[in-house]
């Protein structure tokens, strides 16, 4: 009997990615056909262990222009939908899906975030702002002058003299306590 391995999905209008994790895969074979069948199965460790996975897919797929990519780790597969729409699940059968079936959320985009620009503060506009007149530091100019010395940098050793002589001076200070005897 085979196995089933981890599988993680995720969507866009056009297209869906599927991917099966399977570290080491061997004798990989992947079938998808237009009316949305999705076979794979392959074979994985020293016991060459068979696993396979049977979906039908929520809807019809564009098998030229799908491509996979098997790697070590694990085998993705960017399925191109025949119609470009949200599907509201993976597979055709409706109802709980199989406990190895789950949502890829590293890929996840959501129906009204795709066109969106997906690049870190692509949303935010600084139109002709220079950054450069802020003066926040860095680069060149930063800290003291050439030739100007700092009058704040203290050095650990002029630091420790002056806590050694105060700490003589708070010694020198204490009494001892008069011990009386009984």
């Amino acid at each position: 009997m085979s196995r089933h391995p981890t599988v993680k999905w995720a969507q866009r209008s056009d297209e869906v990615f599927i991917t099966i994790e399977l570290p080491d895969a061997q004798d990989v074979k992947l079938r998808l056909e237009p009316e949305g069948k999705f076979l794979f199965s392959a074979t994985s460790g020293a016991d060459k262990i068979p696993y396979e996975v049977d979906f039908d897919l929520h809807d019809k797929v564009d098998i030229d222009g799908s491509k996979a990519s098997v790697g070590n780790r694990n085998i993705t597969y960017l399925v191109k939908k025949a119609e470009s729409k949200w599907w509201n699940r993976l597979l055709k059968q409706e109802g709980k899906p199989p406990v190895f079936l789950k949502v890829d959320w590293d890929r996840w985009v959501d129906e009204d975030e795709e066109d969106m620009d997906t690049k870190p503060g692509a949303d935010m506009n600084f139109g002709d702002f220079d950054f450069s007149k802020m003066n926040m530091g860095g680069g060149e100019g930063f800290g003291a002058a050439e030739g100007e010395d700092d009058e704040d940098s203290d050095t650990e050793d002029e630091n420790v003299e002056e806590l050694s002589a105060s700490k003589k001076d708070v010694e020198s200070s204490v009494v001892a306590p008069e011990v009386k005897s009984v």
